[in-house]
């Protein structure tokens, strides 16, 4: 039994809709006529929040929806396993580009253009999409964001709301036309990347988006930490006249330190510790 069946059944059991379910779901009459005819695929139980509600809605057992959902994307992939990934679009393409920086646009260009959809197309590719859908996923539950986007997009909230989910369960080999204007154009500023070793920075739109810049290294660096840990820190924590009542902020503090040549010993724990507890050593915060 398929997720569509599941839900036909209850609809019918329940004495309900699809407009009803519909509205619980916060998504178009459209989108859930599209599911349950299966002209769309159920998305992905991972990216998005209508199992919740629609199970909810429909008095079901908790994850039920999300499992015949997860059953039915694998049977479905497994038919499509064998068919070649298309290159992106050209107008996709288009529009990464001219988010690139200025400086860095002709190069890349070429590249692109030499190896279409090669492996630096599909990197940067994947990259603003990863940014910008865990954007959109941490956003999806916050109506002020979602009345702002549909704004932005012309849309209605209950519209955006099923081109965000549509969105969240795209891939780098069928992200559409639609896709890139209504996300990565308005919520992307700008990108640049470091051909030789392959760091990418992503500069966000400070009005759709929190935060501003993200930065993402693709270089092999050796470990700054030795396998198991900083043996002076664990010295340290096993201890107790140096430890003391160290709390698990202080400690993940610790962890974080990096050196470089010299090891250090358990006394220097003790007394990066001690000047982390020191109020001295710290302004206070305003406001």
């Amino acid at each position: 039994m398929d997720v569509c069946l599941v839900i036909k059944e209850r609809l019918e059991q329940l004495g309900f809709e699809q407009k009803d379910l519909a509205a619980a779901a916060e998504v178009t009459e459209s989108y859930i006529s599209q599911l349950l005819t299966r002209k769309k695929l159920p998305p992905a139980p991972d990216r998005t929040d209508i199992y919740e509600k629609m199970g909810k809605f429909l008095k079901l057992s908790s994850g039920r929806l999300a499992k015949l959902a997860e059953v039915q994307r694998r049977e479905e992939s497994k038919r499509d396993f064998e068919d070649p990934p298309a290159p992106l679009f050209h107008e996709g393409r288009e529009l990464i580009l001219r988010k690139c920086t200025p400086e860095k646009q002709q190069q890349i260009r070429a590249i692109f253009e030499k190896q279409p959809f090669g492996e630096l197309e599909r990197l940067v590719t994947q990259k603003l999409l990863d940014v910008v859908k865990r954007v959109a996923r941490e956003e999806l539950g916050t109506e002020k964001w979602l009345h702002s986007v549909a704004r932005h997009n012309g849309r209605s909230y209950k519209q955006m709301r099923v081109m965000i989910l549509e969105f969240l369960d795209t891939d780098v080999f069928h992200v559409s036309v639609e896709n890139c204007v209504s996300f990565l154009d308005p919520l992307i500023d700008s990108w640049d990347i470091d051909l030789s070793a392959f760091g990418m920075e992503i500069v966000l739109n400070r009005r759709l988006a929190p935060g501003h810049s993200k930065r993402f290294e693709f270089v092999e660096k050796e470990p700054d930490h030795p396998p198991g840990g900083e043996p002076g820190l664990n010295a340290f924590l096993k201890d107790a006249s140096l430890s003391g009542s160290v709390a698990q902020e202080e400690i993940e503090f610790l962890r974080r330190l990096r050196f470089r040549g010299k090891r250090p010993t358990p006394l220097y724990y003790y007394r990066e510790l001690q000047s982390l507890r020191d109020p001295l050593h710290f302004r206070a915060v305003d406001g």
